[in-house]
């Protein structure tokens, strides 16, 4: 059994140690100015076509792997116990369902961006091959089992939507027919994602997959490129009823040990595409201003001591949702804001750190790890 002093210690490790009655703090009532670090310097250029290479071989290595796999089904019977490209033919790869689905909105945005890459016929024909009227109706059809409407629930739907507003966005012959095909069941999961949201009592704010605001960005810009008024309104409505009261979101409480969503930085990015500038910058200073909060942790790359564990190196992708969702705040608030410069120069570390663990993370980081980096570095909005 471990002593009391060795779980003291292991206490102390984790969540520090309150001063004891009578002994003073060297920092009380220091305020987040005096507190920063020393932000690392940091370089993030745009996306060269031999980045973009590099980053998309690891989506296009994946696409047709079915194994290993994770799924996330359920299963209520002998007759639903398939291989997954029985299941979800057109998204079997990859490991699980959403990484398949952001594998391949990477590499229709890498495709657009590049068109004259080494690796574009590859993917052309994967693209063709995956993306069909045939399977998208029978993906929708699992999505239709009874059993299965929480599937996916709401990461998945979010980088789906995701995927069918680069496909909108793809100006081309085969960018339409693509976007015709897979358009019903980003159709059908948008629906889904609405009534979710009005039937969800409270956001859920984790650093993962189930995380609400994180889905609601990918939600929002498929509505904005769609022009889809109506749902829209929906996710408007629903972000303010989740997220406008809210202030001094704890940012020294992040990030656990295995996130790869910042929650406030998340919430954020979400509240930026909802509300006006000037009533943003209000709300965003009651959120997380730097008055009076720690931003150490917020700031500063976190320690990816083992990259190839397949959870401890979801803080790698946390480095690059950081950066995006940093430069995001940085766009929306004005030159003179006491945040911009800071969340500039930190988003510049975390992409140059980020970018440095990316090929070091084995296939349990490299089967969804890209999506994440040419999401930064192609500055989506």
């Amino acid at each position: 059994m471990p002593t009391a002093r060795v779980l003291l210690a292991v206490a102390i490790a984790f969540f520090g140690c309150k001063e004891q009655p009578g002994q003073e703090s060297d920092t009380a009532g220091l305020k987040a100015p005096a507190l920063q670090p020393a932000i690392p310097a940091g370089s993030c250029p745009a996306l060269s076509a031999q980045q973009a290479s590099k980053l998309v071989q690891l989506s296009l290595h994946c696409a047709d792997r079915e194994y290993p796999n994770k799924p996330s089904n359920i299963l209520d019977g002998d007759e639903t116990v398939l291989p997954p490209r029985k299941l979800t033919p057109s998204f079997f790869g990859c490991f699980d369902w959403h990484s398949a689905v952001h594998g391949h909105w990477t590499m229709v945005r890498i495709l657009r961006l590049f068109p004259d890459l080494p690796e574009a016929h590859r993917i052309n024909e994967i693209l063709d091959s995956h993306l069909t009227a045939e399977l998208i109706a029978r993906e929708m059809a699992y999505f239709e089992a009874s059993r299965n409407k929480t599937f996916e629930r709401p990461y998945g739907w979010g980088w789906m939507l995701r995927l069918q507003a680069e496909l909108v966005s793809w100006n081309c012959q085969r960018g339409s027919r693509l976007a015709a095909a897979v358009g019903p069941l980003a159709t059908l999961l948008a629906g889904r994602m609405a009534s979710y949201l009005k039937q969800l009592s409270f956001p859920i704010r984790a650093g993962t997959h189930t995380n609400t605001a994180f889905a609601m960005v990918h939600a929002w810009d498929y509505g904005e490129v769609t022009n889809d008024r109506e749902f829209l309104d929906v996710l408007a409505e629903n972000a303010r009823r989740f997220y406008l009261q809210d202030t001094h979101c704890p940012a020294d409480y992040e990030p656990s040990g295995e996130d790869f969503i910042s929650p406030c930085l998340a919430e954020a990015d979400i509240m930026r595409r909802v509300l006006e500038p000037t009533e943003f910058t209000a709300w965003f200073d009651a959120f997380l201003s730097k008055d009076g909060v720690d931003l150490e942790n917020l700031l500063l790359p976190p320690e990816v001591r083992d990259p190839e564990d397949p959870k401890i190196g979801h803080l790698i992708g946390l480095h690059f949702h950081r950066a995006w969702t940093m430069r995001g705040m940085a766009s929306a608030l004005a030159d003179d804001h006491p945040m911009n410069s800071l969340f500039t120069k930190s988003a510049a570390a975390h992409c140059e750190a980020g970018s440095k663990l990316v090929f070091e993370s084995g296939y349990g980081g490299s089967h969804w790890l890209a999506s994440f980096a040419v999401y930064l570095l192609t500055d989506q909005p």
